[in-house]
Order: structure tokens, then sequence, then C-alpha cells
């Protein structure tokens, strides 16, 4: 039989190229022919505007997502944290692999840690929920936008643009990066973002020879994980950029979600978690999801997508 040449869908950023290279590789070690087809975002485009500004859904994803649907590309690969939770018709998310570490990381050249910042500290972070939740901890720092893939960041850093700077841990170190890690911030004092350091392999609902190929690459507790905090993410109808966190893992064969809704002040943090059986993720996102609206979450997202 001969081989499956699949195209993957990327974008051209260095992460985007690591993290779609690293598919190709797993997908070539299982037989296919594999082709990388780079494609400019919206999200790509607009280097000016924060995310919460460009005010759209899917601003890393849209583009790729359509290619796969007119056939310019056979399967995408996407950052999970990118991907609305909407689904998209005619498409599917065909396999989760491993995830790597999914937590936040102070990166700093004046601190060795977020209590070592000095009062009134400037730190960059385009996420309102890293703000949010940088406010609860420590409400003296001033918060402010930053725009720009892993190593722009990291040089605006250097620059002195900033006296630290807050990102994910899984780029840097897919990247080879993790030298300039000064601190993990994991919870409980800070919530990644749902689907944070997974990735998404997502082709089209009827390429059934593609599918059943990349569902090779599933990885069963990272699927159940970011399941469950795409689930909360999705009733609380909170998009991409809200301040929202989740944190999905099997421990001891059983699933836990911890759910984390905070106003962009940092004075209200709403928490809730629940755990149960892999198969029961969805229901899992659900019952967190309702917990916080019952506590208040709704309230605090609209205000927060009105301020932003």
């Amino acid at each position: 039989m001969a081989a499956i040449h699949i195209r993957i869908g990327t974008r051209a950023s260095q992460l985007a190229l690591w993290q779609a290279n690293w598919v190709a590789d797993r997908l070539r070690e299982l037989g296919a022919t594999v082709e990388l087809v780079e494609i400019t975002t919206s999200g790509d485009r607009d280097q000016r505007d924060s995310i919460i500004e460009m005010n759209q859904q899917g601003v890393f994803t849209k583009e790729i997502q359509a290619a796969v649907l007119n056939g310019a590309a056979d399967l995408a690969v996407h950052s999970l944290k990118d991907l609305p939770t909407e689904t998209v018709p005619g498409l599917v998310l065909a396999a989760v692999p491993p995830r790597e570490d999914c937590f936040d990381v102070l990166v700093s050249n004046i601190a060795n840690s977020l209590a070592e910042l000095p009062n009134g500290a400037r730190v960059g972070t385009g996420s309102l929920r890293r703000q949010a939740q940088l406010r609860a901890l420590r409400g003296d720092l001033k918060i402010t936008g930053i725009r720009g893939n892993v190593d722009t960041r990291l040089k605006k850093l250097a620059a002195g643009g900033y006296d630290a700077i807050v990102l994910a841990a899984a780029g840097l170190k897919r990247l080879n990066l993790a030298k300039h890690i000064v601190e993990e911030l994991a919870p409980p004092r800070m919530l990644p973002a749902p689907g944070q350091g997974a990735l998404g392999l997502e082709c089209h609902r009827d390429a059934l020879e593609v599918r059943e190929f990349v569902s090779q690459l599933e990885h069963a507790e990272t699927r159940a994980a970011v399941d469950a905090e795409r689930a909360m993410l999705a009733v609380l109808h909170a998009g991409c950029s809200a301040p929202v966190g989740a944190w999905g893992r099997v421990e001891h064969g059983s699933l836990k979600l911890d759910g984390l809704v905070a106003s962009l002040d940092g004075q209200q943090v709403l928490r809730a978690a629940a755990s149960g059986p892999l198969c029961s993720a969805l229901l899992l996102g659900e019952k967190v999801a309702q917990d916080l609206l019952q506590q208040g979450a709704q309230k605090i997202i609209q205000a927060a997508k009105a301020n932003s």
C-alpha cells in the first residue's frame, strides 16, 4: 500500500513551526510522508492591537481551518489554547498528543521570583487571565500588555521595557529557552489557560484515511484533561481571552479539574473543583462551570469583556 501523504497547515512563527515539525516527525515515524504548508493568520498580520482588542475568536486558527476545509492542507496543528471551543462544521479534532508542561512561568532579569519583584514592577502579559491572577497575588504590580512571539517578548524584556514577563512554560521548553525561567507559577497560585501546553490536530470530517492515521497520536489522559477544561470554558461562554483558568489532570487514575474565574482587578477570585473517571470529562467541565456560575462568574466575565 502506498504511504499516506499529509500536508500540515501551520502558522509560520518559530513556536508554531516547532510544533508542526514535531507532529510531522511523529507521523513520519508511523510511515507517512509529510510537508508543511505555512499560513499567515489574522493574529499574525495584526501585531499592533492586543488579542482582546481584535475582538474576535480564532485569530490564530481560522485561516488554517479554512485551508483544511478548502483542500489546501490535510491537517491543522494548533496550540489548543488558541482553538475556540465552538466546533467548525466539517472539521474534527482527530488527536491530542501528550501535553507539555501546562503552567505559566515568570521570566525576569531583576528578580528570581514573583515575591522578589520590587513594588510597582512592570510585568508584561497579553492575557487577561494572567493579569487578573497576578493582581490577585501582587496588587502593587504594574501589569501591561505585550505582543509578539516568544523570542520577541524576550527581546522586549532584555531591552528594559519590562521588569518581568509571564509566559507559558511549554513554549520556552519546546524552543530550548527554559534557561530564562526564574519561577514556575504553578497551581494553586495561578491556573493555566484551558488547553495550555497541548496541541490540537484537526482535519476534515470526511478525510477518513487521514483521521484514522493521525488518531495514532492520541494521548488518552491529555485528551480527557483538555476536554474537561474546554467543556468548562464552553459552558461559561468566556472565549479564549477571558480571565478564566482551568487545570485538568489525571492523578491515580482519576480525572481532576480545577477552575477559576477572576476579576481584572484581582479583587474577586472564584474557584471550583471536581473529579471523576476519565470518561466523565465533559460532565466534569460542565459541573465546575455551573459551580462557578452559581458563585457569580458570568458577571465577572461580562465585566472583563466590557472593560478590555
